[in-house]
């Protein structure tokens, strides 16, 4: 990626030293505080605070040449002049992208894009030196710098794809061009912008819009939407699931409690057991995705089943620790309907009393209420015995939970609960802690790691 081709792929204009030219650039980066050496730096423009302030301190970090909306006076190095950063990033990936050997996997779904993702790396690793999306990187400005992180020894990327309205999906999948397609469900997501499953169902399948031609696709066949699609460029999926006989399917399976839970899966005439150290029903789903991959790239079930049982959650995402005396669920980095109760009948399934600290889910729509009342009912019928609602939406979860729960608790804020949280928890707690990421809830678990 040297100056000139980046000029060329992202229709800019170059201005500096002729001789920089053919210089490669190292990395890219958007943060300003993480350049390094010979990296190229976008300077994004936000509500606050503007990229572009801070090139002359990147230059000083020594960055090889920066991107640039604005016309620069005398700055310390080369810079590319863009009518728009944003597309310039996605321009720049794609070309990359066309460079590239590495086989890309593309994820999306309504629930569980990053729980999949990670088990599908944790198997891949077995045998591959694989690449994957870090945090919330699944964006248009993430992906595109997630595919910007490629290099020589990376073997495949497993990449996230999340959106939230129409032609999103095929901006991200002209970036990613995936040579495996995996879709987890179709759920109550987005909806603000979607409309209803349907409208997500459709926004989602973008994606094989831009995916290679031979490309592998796997399906969750338990989903009544995704068993609809019946080929993508002349290519039968690949179903995986539970509830429905499909070629990828969990035959058996019991609860380990917090510690996970216990399988026999059957890949076509094969089977094999293992043991998902992760909790939850929905983690088999994810596993029976990373299974049909691993097999597609011949892994051997001895190798799969090791990557299986080193898979680990990551921050915010049905990550486990002990701290004051009580076992935390942090899973709050976002939150829809289905995720909100796929977590409570994780916590349904362990011993001794059960606290649930539920927020507002965002991007709802015109049924935002409903959709709320109906977490409620599912934290009765998980039998729950204390629940915490924090938000101005969560009132319709306090208000459904009410009726089948004792101890049913409601704050308008986040600040308002955080001042008397320790009322209401004990030693010997089992506590989940999910809403929308918009809700902050991080503070909660901040507070509770520190020990009084």
């Amino acid at each position: 990626m040297t100056l000139e081709k980046i000029a060329a792929c992202t229709n800019g204009k170059y201005i500096g030293d002729e001789s920089l030219k053919q210089k490669e650039i190292q990395g890219v980066e958007k943060d300003s505080r993480l350049i390094e050496k010979d990296f190229l730096y976008l300077p994004f423009a936000g509500a606050r605070v503007d990229g572009h302030d801070f090139i002359p301190d990147v230059f000083e970090k020594g960055a090889l040449a920066v991107l640039s909306e604005k016309t620069l006076d005398n700055p310390a190095g080369p810079y590319i002049l863009v009518s728009s950063v944003a597309q310039a990033l996605k321009d720049m990936a794609e070309y990359y992208r066309s460079t590239l050997d590495c086989k890309i996997i593309g994820i999306t779904g309504s629930v569980g894009k990053t729980s999949t993702k990670e088990m599908i790396a944790s198997v891949l690793s077995e045998k591959f030196h694989v690449l994957k999306t870090e945090g919330n990187y699944n964006n248009e400005i993430g992906m595109p710098l997630t595919i910007l992180k490629i290099r020589k020894q990376h073997e495949i990327a497993v990449i996230e794809m999340g959106i939230s309205d129409f032609e999103e999906m095929h901006r991200l999948s002209k970036v990613a061009r995936p040579d495996i397609c995996v879709i987890t469900n179709i759920g109550t997501c987005h909806l603000e912008n979607l409309g209803d499953r349907d409208g997500v169902f459709r926004a989602k399948t973008e994606m094989f819009d831009y995916a290679q031609k031979d490309c592998f696709v796997v399906l969750n066949g338990d989903d009544d939407k995704l068993r609809q699609v019946k080929e993508v460029h002349g290519n039968v999926p690949v179903f995986f699931g539970i509830e429905t006989d499909q070629p990828v399917r969990a035959l058996e399976y019991h609860t380990n409690g917090i510690l996970g839970t216990g399988v026999k899966i059957k890949y076509y005439n094969d089977e094999f057991d293992t043991v998902i150290p992760v909790p939850g029903f929905h983690m088999i789903y994810n596993t029976l995705a990373a299974v049909a991959i691993g097999a597609h790239f011949s892994m051997s079930f001895p190798e799969i089943d090791r990557g299986i049982r080193k898979m680990r959650t990551i921050s915010g995402r049905s990550n486990i620790f002990q701290s004051r005396g009580m076992t935390v669920i942090d899973d709050c980095y976002n939150a829809n309907p289905m995720s909100m109760k796929a977590a409570l009948k994780v916590l349904s399934e362990v011993s001794g009393r059960k606290v649930a600290i539920l927020g507002d889910m965002f991007e709802l729509g015109e049924n935002e209420k409903a959709l709320h009342c109906e977490v409620g009912e599912a934290a009765a019928d998980a039998q729950i015995d204390v629940v915490i609602c924090v938000g101005t939406l969560a009132e319709n979860i306090a208000h459904a939970a009410k009726k089948g729960i004792g101890e049913v608790y409601y704050f308008p804020t986040k600040e308002a609960f955080e001042t008397q949280m320790e009322t209401y928890l004990k030693k010997g707690d089992t506590v989940l802690i999910k809403a929308s990421n918009g809700m902050k809830f991080h503070s909660i678990v901040e507070n509770l790691m520190q020990e009084p």
